[in-house]
């Protein structure tokens, strides 16, 4: 039987970042880069540092694995246009503040960078998005590669193991079926839930690390304030969207019927096709004269 579990977003803040819990992370890590992760440590940077002006909507972790890369995961709760560009920015830093003043740049680590969203980013019909850097030639459409004396130097095989490496996980598109393993964990991170069945790495451990009753009374209380807040922006998020709708229609009235004045139609038929009231028709023809 399957129990409402701590959310991961606010897990991830407050409790994963224990070694003790690492395992959880690993998990989820694992499943989702197909390889089998080990944290070394969590990294502080400017850049996932909690401030008063943003104490709840950015929930991120920087990470090291064993392989001496950098994994930023990073949860979204709502809307940002520009989310694109704040990935970018994230891997930039943290690239910047893990090397050392005289270093060279083949000791620039490679950047993981695992963004999971609550939101509809960008247009596409899947749920899980992964991207990589590669280099398309003009002319003969080749990949270009790395020469056998890079591969020996850096143990990489391709251009892209050098670059940043996106993931995208967006959450509430995800149906709800869990097909393999990795949708088993993205069930978890849409119902803070997990059935008896699922087989992933970390998530049995989930199962205890993240039970609400776990948490002392201080915790528990912050995290009521927590979920609190994420309906706050949700309604929010709400009322922002029924405005624009609201604008947008009356926008478009508005340009119906200075179409029909210039067309001649009287006050009385204007009025029954846009739904307006006479004394807004009558101040509209009023100022297209």
């Amino acid at each position: 039987m399957s129990k409402k579990l701590i959310r991961f977003d606010w897990a991830v803040k407050k409790l994963l970042r224990n070694k003790a819990n690492f395992v959880v992370l690993e998990g989820f890590l694992s499943e989702l880069l197909f390889d089998d992760i080990k944290i070394q440590q969590i990294l502080e940077s400017e850049g996932n540092q909690e401030t008063q002006e943003d104490k709840y909507n950015r929930v991120d972790i920087l990470t090291q694995n064993s392989k001496n890369e950098l994994v930023i995961v990073e949860i979204q709760n709502t809307y940002e246009i520009d989310y694109f560009q704040r990935m970018a920015y994230g891997v930039s830093k943290a690239m910047a503040e893990n090397i050392s003043t005289g270093q060279s740049y083949s000791e620039i680590r490679k950047v993981i960078s695992i963004n999971i969203v609550y939101f509809d980013l960008g247009q596409g019909k899947d749920y899980v998005y992964r991207g990589t850097t590669t280099f398309k030639g003009l002319h003969q459409e080749d990949i270009l590669q790395l020469s056998s004396r890079q591969k020996e130097t850096f143990t990489k095989q391709n251009i892209a193991d050098l670059f940043p490496e996106y993931y995208i996980i967006k959450v509430n598109q995800f149906n709800d079926i869990a097909k393999d393993t990795l949708d088993e964990w993205i069930y978890f991170l849409k119902n803070s839930e997990v059935k008896d069945d699922f087989k992933a790495k970390g998530l049995q451990e989930a199962k205890e690390v993240l039970d609400i009753m776990r948490l002392n009374k201080e915790a528990y209380y912050g995290y009521n304030r927590y979920l609190d807040y994420l309906h706050y922006k949700a309604s929010e998020a709400l009322s922002l969207k029924v405005e624009a709708e609201e604008k947008a229609k009356k926008e478009r009235s508005i340009e119906i019927v200075t179409n029909a004045i210039l067309e001649g139609f009287d006050n009385t038929v204007i009025v029954k096709i846009t739904g307006l009231t006479p004394e807004e028709v009558e101040q509209l023809r009023h100022t297209n004269n």
